[in-house]
Formats: structure tokens, sequence, C-alpha cells
């Protein structure tokens, strides 16, 4: 009797994980999907793509990795490839300085709780939640040199000379946009800082004030060490967005990067060998492909790299 009694109990203890495993697994069916159909497909397909020569939407000969040396060594070609890429340098290094500098600033300001704090929150995080293409066309207008609100308030402060068309000087251009990134991104760092600094006990910060410890000694030596992980994702996610940078520059400058090129980034570089444009002529699927690998291999290697490193400190801090 016993022993029908643990079989029937290892029977049911089976059962029980058969539909546990069943149950995980249709959780996971819809996220597993959308991956392979938007992720894991297209990266496939741009691989299979780039070892092709194509004529418009018709495949041709394979040509192995031709339009790879078309890209890195093709003097007509790769003077807009090292162009966009070191703008792409540019937007890493910038909002690495001002956005997310400005961002622990603020991090560091709303830790001490001052009066009205919460709501600060959520107007700092409140443009992060709108439509990028909302905040390009908006921004777009507000810098527009005739009727824009920058150069209008300008103008009624007497600062005509100041009055500039930001969008149509290549030295303007590009750091205008980028001021418009910051405003536009500044709230999401800002709270995966906060959340970092608050989970640093209190009492270890409280007993440094007591030793005598000012407050900029308490943020290098207790809090910037302790924000190991948060720093990591943050430095990531920002470089990751940086050589994925599209919307902004294509809404607010066009596909040709204009002006002169100024604005011009290897996602609309992409776009434009791809697809199709007046630089860059008829659509090549091939050539287009062949250069969206080679951005997808650089992100990949230098931001494993880069966690990597990162996560090391975090374990020499921790």
């Amino acid at each position: 009797m016993s022993t029908l009694t643990e079989e029937n109990y290892k029977s049911a203890s089976v059962r029980r994980k058969r539909l546990r495993q069943l149950w995980i697994a249709f959780l996971l069916f819809p996220a597993v999907t959308i991956l392979a159909t938007f992720v894991f497909l297209p990266m496939i397909s741009a691989i299979w793509y780039s070892v092709y020569e194509w004529d418009g939407l018709v495949r041709g000969d394979f040509v192995g990795l031709a339009n790879f040396a078309e890209v890195l060594f093709n003097p007509q070609s790769n003077k807009f490839l090292f162009n966009a890429f070191f703008n792409n340098v540019k937007v890493f290094v910038t909002l690495m300085i001002v956005q997310n500098g400005l961002a622990l600033a603020l991090a560091l300001l709303l830790a001490r709780e001052p009066k009205g704090y919460r709501f600060y929150q959520v107007v700092f995080f409140l443009p992060v939640i709108l439509s990028t293409v909302i905040i390009g066309f908006q921004w777009k207008l507000f810098l527009n040199p005739i009727f824009g609100l920058v150069n209008t308030f300008l103008r009624m402060v007497e600062l005509d000379s100041w009055a500039l068309p930001w969008l149509g000087l290549p030295e303007t251009a590009l750091g205008s946009m980028l001021i418009v990134n910051a405003w536009h991104w500044v709230g999401f760092p800002t709270l995966v800082f906060l959340a970092a600094i608050h989970r640093i006990p209190k009492d270890l910060i409280e007993a440094a004030r007591l030793d005598g410890a000012s407050e900029w000694n308490i943020a290098r030596d207790i809090i910037w060490p302790l924000m190991a992980p948060a720093v990591t994702i943050i430095v990531v996610l920002t470089f990751i967005g940086s050589f994925n940078w599209f919307e902004i520059p294509y809404i607010m400058g066009g596909l040709e990067g204009s002006p002169a090129y100024s604005t011009d980034m290897l996602g609309l570089l992409f776009y434009r060998t791809a697809f199709g444009s007046v630089s860059a002529g008829n659509s090549d699927f091939g050539t287009g492909s062949a250069l969206a690998v080679l951005i997808f291999i650089f992100i990949f290697t230098f931001s494993t790299i880069a966690t990597r490193y990162l996560t090391s400190r975090e374990v020499e801090l921790s």
C-alpha cells in the first residue's frame, strides 16, 4: 500500500513539473516569437544578403566578402563611412559627458530629497516617454531661424548675433541635435543613478558625515564606487544608443546628414546605401547589408569588452 502511495506521489510530482514547464513555455512563446521575427531573422537575412550581389530587389551572383571590401576599402564609399563613424564617436563622447554627467548631478541632488523632489522626478522623466519623432519635429520648429522659439527669445533679450540657423550650419547642427537628445533622455540615467544611490546604506553615508567627510568626498569615495553596476548599465546603453542613433538626425537633418554631412550617422549611411538616395544612388542591399553586419560586429564587440571590464570593476569594488 505504501509503495502504491509513493508511486502516486512521484507520478503527481512529475505531472506538476511538466505542467509548470508547459506553462513557462506558453508564457515565453510570444516573446521568443517576437525576438525571432524582428531580431534574429533580420540579422540572419542581413548576413545572407551581404554575400550576394543585388540589382535592386533581384539577387545576383555570390560574391563572398566583396561587399565588405567595397564598404571598407573603396575610396568613394569609405569616406562617408569614416565621416559617419567619427560623428557617432562625437555623439557617444558628448552624451557621456553632457547627458550622463547632468543625470548624475541631478540624481545626487534628488537623493538629498529637497522639497518637491518627487515632482522633479516626474518632470525630468516626462520627456523620456514622449515619441522621438514628436521630439524631433517639435525641436526642429523651435530651432527654425525665422520663427523658432529659440531665436525669437534671443532677439527679445537683444542677443540678435546669437540668433543663428542652428540646423543649417555644420558648426552648430550636430551640437543642436545632441542638446535635443540630452533633453529627451536625461531622465532615464537620472532615475537609474538615483535608484543606485538609494541602494547604498544610509548609515554608511551618515557615518562618513559624522567623521567630517565633505559632500564631495562622500560622493567621490562612497557613492560613486558603490554605483558601479548602474554606471555599467548606462555606459553600455549610451554606447549602443549612440551608434544606433537614427531618428533625431533623420528628422532634424534629413537622410543626407545635412548640412554637408556634418550630422551623418552610420544608421543614415546604412539606410541610404540599402534603399538608395541622392548621394548613394540606387539601392544596394548587398553593400548595405555588409555595412549593417559591420556595425553589428563593432557594437557587439565593444559592448562585450566594456561590460566585462566594468563588471570586473564592480567585483573589485564590492
